[in-house]
């Protein structure tokens, strides 16, 4: 366990320079006293690791050295392959450049290291989009994307739909495209506009990449932006991710809940609002049931969801939900009724 430690270290200290006790704790996920010991450790086994103080300082290797520590073992190997994304590669125009890379992988690999590389591909398949969707890469995807590898300013025309507060329209803007996000089979575009204001926002805007209509070179763009270093696109989409799921619930609807209902819930609502209302539940009535207050999109959605979950759940309210299902409940009976007039006869 420590000797795969010390290699990762001293692979992120040549790939790094830089890095201090706190990022290297961080990211080896050991304390900073842990890593000063495994500095020494390395020292000690003739990796010329230094520690600089200063403002600039941080853990480097010595000039010019460069460590042998790049062997693969299997299951590394296998991660290799495992890592690829065919059809999101495909997508991105990028499918004969992985293929070629992954040949000359191979080609490098010992036998036995290439066959447990190989093997991962029979074994596992990753299928991003949802079930009942048929997926297509948007037209623009490959352009874009070269955008983003390039740090290219783009001029981008995007189709806004329609919304219950206002309707669709074309919006032209120009974007520094910082990265390609594949949600769910929908791939997205994060970029920020140039020249807006840091606070707030800071400018960050994500559209969905299908949306876009066109897409040019920003005009008078003369070579690449100035990218941000501490962006993280990782980071940005969960905490965009998460501010836009609960954004989208404007309406709170109040919900009585079987056990079964309870059960029910997260698979037919949204994630973020049944989250919300459970944390805020309290305990089941005489008859076992549990009410909720639960954020929800609109009354039109709340309706759609909650349906689904038949006699388990009784809306309590706003009146006109609870009327909606009062005249859906009705519709059902008389529609069913016949057949058990018919058995009497």
């Amino acid at each position: 366990m420590r000797a795969a430690r010390l290699i990762r270290m001293a692979l992120l200290v040549q790939s790094t320079p830089g890095l201090t006790a706190a990022a290297l704790a961080r990211e080896l996920e050991v304390s900073e006293r842990t890593v000063i010991r495994d500095a020494q450790a390395l020292v000690e086994a003739g990796v010329p690791v230094r520690s600089e103080r200063g403002r600039a300082g941080g853990y480097r290797l010595a000039p010019g050295y460069r460590t042998r520590l790049t062997t693969l073992r299997p299951t590394e190997a296998e991660t290799l392959y495992l890592s690829g994304l065919p059809a999101a590669l495909r997508d991105l125009g990028l499918s004969d450049a992985a293929d070629t890379a992954r040949l000359k992988l191979s080609a490098t690999l010992l036998p036995s290291l290439r066959e447990a590389a190989e093997s991962s591909a029979r074994r596992f398949h990753l299928d991003a989009p949802a079930w009942f969707r048929e997926p297509s890469a948007p037209e623009l995807l490959p352009e874009l994307a070269r955008a983003v590898w390039s740090d290219r300013t783009v001029e981008l025309t995007y189709a806004r739909p329609d919304r219950e507060d206002a309707p669709g329209r074309t919006v032209t803007r120009l974007l520094e495209p910082y990265g390609l996000v594949l949600k769910a089979g929908v791939w997205y575009v994060v970029g920020r506009i140039p020249g807006e204001p840091a606070d707030g926002d800071g400018g960050w805007r994500t559209y969905r990449v299908d949306r876009v209509t066109a897409l040019a070179p920003a005009p008078g763009a003369d070579g690449p932006f100035a990218r941000d270093p501490s962006f993280d696109l990782a980071a940005h989409w969960r905490r965009s991710a998460a501010g836009f799921a609960r954004v989208l619930l404007r309406a709170t609807v109040t919900v009585r809940l079987s056990e079964r209902g309870l059960r029910g819930l997260p698979s037919v609502a949204d994630p973020a609002g049944v989250e919300e209302a459970l944390a805020h539940a309290g305990e089941p009535d005489g008859a076992g049931r549990v009410t909720l207050e639960l954020p929800v999109e609109s009354e039109d959605v709340a309706f759609a969801q909650l349906a689904g979950l038949g006699a388990d759940v009784e809306v309590l309210a706003p009146p006109g939900l609870r009327a909606r299902f009062r005249d859906h409940a009705q519709a059902l009976v008389r529609l069913y009724g016949r057949d058990a007039a018919k058995d009497q006869r």
